[in-house]
C-alpha cells in the first residue's frame, strides 16, 4: 500500500479539491483532477485486447480535454499497455504512470467526483490503493454550489438527497474497506490542516511533508470564512428544509441544526415555488443517480476536443 495510487472521492464544493492540492504539494505525489475515467471511459470500448477497440478508447481519451491537457504520449501509452493484461483499470494507471513521471513524481491519484459510489469497482482493481472521502456541512455546500453554478435540477431536495447518499456511501465503505477508507470533513481540513493530513498520509503510508501547508507565497492561508455561509447565503426556508430532511444523519455528522425558523412570507414563497421542486427533486435524485453510475456518462461537447484541436503527437492511428 506504500506505492499505491490515492483516491480522492466526494461531493462537488465540498472541498475535494482542496484535498487534491493539497496533496498535489507533495513532492512525491501527483494528483489528476476530474478525469473521470470509471464513468467516461471504462468498459465503453469492448475488448482492449482487440487493437481496433483500444485505438478507439485511446483517441477518445485524448479528445478529452481533461485528459489531453497532461499532453501524454498516446503510442507510449499503447506500447506500455501493450505489456500487461489489457484491462480498463490498466490503461488508466499506465496513462497516471506517465503524467507522474513526466512530473518528477512516484505515487500518482485522482480527484473525480463521486468515485465513493464507485469504491467497490476502484478499491478492487487497485489492491494497493486507499482513498479519501471529504465530507461538508450540506447546508454549505449548497450554498456553495447555488453561487457557484446555480442550484441545479431538484434545487434543495436532489442537494439534500444528494448529500445523504454520499454520506451513506461513506459510512458503508469505510465499514467495507476499513484502513482503506477514511473520511475527512471539509470543516476540520480547513480548521486543522496539519492534524487531517496527517491522518491522511499515515492512511497512504506517505511521510508528511511541510509543502503541504505552503503555496507560491509562503504558509498556505486556509479560509474558515466558509464555514457557515448556509446564513447568509441561503433562505430561511431552504435551511429549515434540509434540516427536516436530513435530520439526524446531519447531526450524525456533528452538524447542529440551526433552528431556521422562516417567516410567513417566506414560508409562502417557498410553499409555492420552491417546496414542489424540492420534494421532486428529492424523491427522483437517488434513482436517477443509480441508473447514471450504472450506464455511465460521455463527456460534454465543451470537454471534448476535435481530432483537428490535439496537439502534434497525440493522435493514435
Amino acid at each position: 500500500m506504500a506505492d499505491g495510487p490515492i483516491f480522492l472521492a466526494g461531493m462537488d464544493r465540498s472541498g475535494i479539491g482542496l484535498l487534491g492540492e493539497l496533496l498535489d504539494a507533495h513532492p512525491e505525489v501527483a494528483i489528476t483532477r476530474r478525469l473521470n475515467f470509471w464513468e467516461f471511459f471504462a468498459g465503453r470500448f469492448g475488448d482492449l485486447g482487440d487493437p481496433r477497440n483500444l485505438d478507439r478508447c485511446v483517441a477518445a481519451m485524448m479528445r478529452y480535454t481533461r485528459i489531453s491537457r497532461l499532453r501524454p504520449d498516446p503510442n507510449r501509452l499503447v506500447a506500455d499497455f501493450s505489456l500487461g493484461k489489457a484491462t480498463y483499470p490498466r490503461l488508466f494507471e499506465a496513462l497516471e504512470r506517465q503524467n507522474m513521471e513526466r512530473l518528477g513524481k512516484r505515487r500518482w491519484g485522482d480527484k473525480s467526483l463521486g468515485s465513493e459510489a464507485r469504491a467497490d469497482e476502484i478499491l478492487g482493481a487497485f489492491p494497493e490503493a486507499v482513498m479519501v472521502h471529504v465530507v461538508r456541512d450540506p447546508r454549505d455546500r449548497f450554498a456553495s454550489q447555488a453561487n457557484h453554478r446555480s442550484a441545479g435540477r431538484g434545487g434543495v431536495g436532489s442537494g439534500a438527497a444528494a448529500w445523504l447518499r454520499s454520506t451513506d456511501l461513506a459510512t458503508r465503505n469505510t465499514r467495507v474497506f476499513g484502513g482503506r477508507f477514511l473520511t475527512v470533513r471539509y470543516e476540520d481540513l480547513v480548521c486543522d490542516p496539519l492534524l487531517e493530513l496527517t491522518k491522511v498520509c499515515a492512511l497512504a503510508q506517505l511521510e508528511f511533508s511541510p509543502t503541504m501547508l505552503e503555496d507560491g507565497n509562503g504558509p498556505r492561508r486556509f479560509h474558515t470564512d466558509s464555514i457557515g455561509r448556509f446564513r447568509t447565503d441561503l433562505r430561511p426556508a431552504e435551511v429549515a428544509y434540509i434540516e427536516r430532511a436530513l435530520g439526524p444523519a446531519l447531526q450524525a455528522w456533528g452538524y447542529e441544526a440551526s433552528g431556521a425558523e422562516p417567516g410567513v412570507g417566506g414560508r409562502l414563497r417557498f410553499a409555492v415555488t420552491g417546496w414542489p421542486v424540492a420534494a421532486l427533486g428529492r424523491r427522483l435524485w437517488d434513482p436517477w443517480s443509480r441508473l447514471r453510475t450504472r450506464v455511465g456518462r460521455r463527456p460534454s461537447s465543451r470537454r471534448t476536443a476535435s481530432r483537428m484541436d490535439l496537439p502534434t503527437g497525440e493522435t493514435v492511428e
